[in-house]
């Protein structure tokens, strides 16, 4: 392996690895009730948002232009709203037999709380799937900063590791609610961030000599059209069932301003002929 795809490689790490300090940060503290989980939903849901309509789709508009953009954003929504419908639902049967309430009242407390820890795991598992083929893009840029110099890809590793943290806690706060598991909710945030050293290997070893640039576009820009319906499908619901609609409202919007800053302090870090 060259020295420089190594060098890119570790400063990768850097940043992918700080999802886990965000889980951390989780499973060190207390679990939440429902609404607080409603709230972190909510500005979960801001941060994919974000992602997806600032960053995704937009860098796909301005690199393929408007129409291919858009087509390529919702083929994206279109190619996964057609999988949904094949996606179990993780829902319970109600009891519809008030005796049968009355007598097992207690059991049927339990299956509710069973079945909003099954639709916040399910929540959790999304926001992983959205953070990583988001942090894959962000390995991508870390490998080509770092070829500029390595001043360059060591301040764009720190940018993203601090971008990232917030990410870590997306995804393993739901987990965490659902599975009670501290080992699952770092694993999963873990893994999440190693979809960035993953770009790295593939930027470094395939493109781009296997890959038109604006094929590579074109996806990035359906995969946020993936994540937009994600969003509003499963994640934003449950905000607005746990939190309130104002409440959850108010947590999206702070989530997009967020991640919206974030994504503009890693842009000015980046030189200019290198863009996520």
């Amino acid at each position: 392996m060259d020295s420089e795809v190594l060098v890119a490689l570790s400063l990768s790490l850097v940043g992918g690895l700080s999802t886990s300090l965000g889980a951390l940060l989780v499973i060190l503290t207390k679990a939440p009730n429902l609404k607080m989980l409603g709230l972190l939903q909510g500005f979960a849901a801001g941060l994919m948002l974000s992602i997806s309509f600032f960053d995704l789709a937009h860098n796909a508009i301005n690199s393929i232009g408007f129409l291919k953009g858009n087509l390529w954003f919702f083929g994206g929504v279109i190619f996964f709203a057609i999988i949904a419908n094949f996606i179990p639902e993780p829902s319970l049967a109600p009891t519809s037999d008030p005796k049968s309430k009355k007598k097992h009242g207690d059991e049927g407390g339990k299956d509710i709380m069973k079945k909003h820890r099954r639709q916040v795991l399910f929540s959790g598992i999304i926001t992983a799937v959205g953070i990583s083929l988001h942090n894959f893009p962000e390995g991508m840029a870390v490998f080509l900063g770092s070829l500029k110099g390595l001043r360059v890809g060591l301040n764009l590793a720190l940018a993203i590791a601090l971008h990232n943290i917030p990410e870590g806690v997306a995804v393993a706060l739901p987990v965490y609610f659902a599975t009670q598991s501290k080992w699952q909710a770092f694993k999963l945030a873990t893994v999440s961030g190693l979809a960035e050293p993953l770009g790295v290997i593939i930027v470094a070893y395939l493109f781009p000599s296997s890959l038109d640039p604006e094929i590579l576009e074109g996806l990035l820009g359906a995969v946020g059209g993936v994540m937009a319906f994600l969003t509003l499908h499963e994640m934003l619901p449950l905000a607005f069932d746990y939190a309130g609609q104002k409440h959850a409202v108010k947590a999206v919007f702070f989530g997009m301003a967020f991640m919206s800053a974030s994504l503009y302090f890693l842009e000015i870090s980046l030189p200019a002929d290198i863009g996520l």
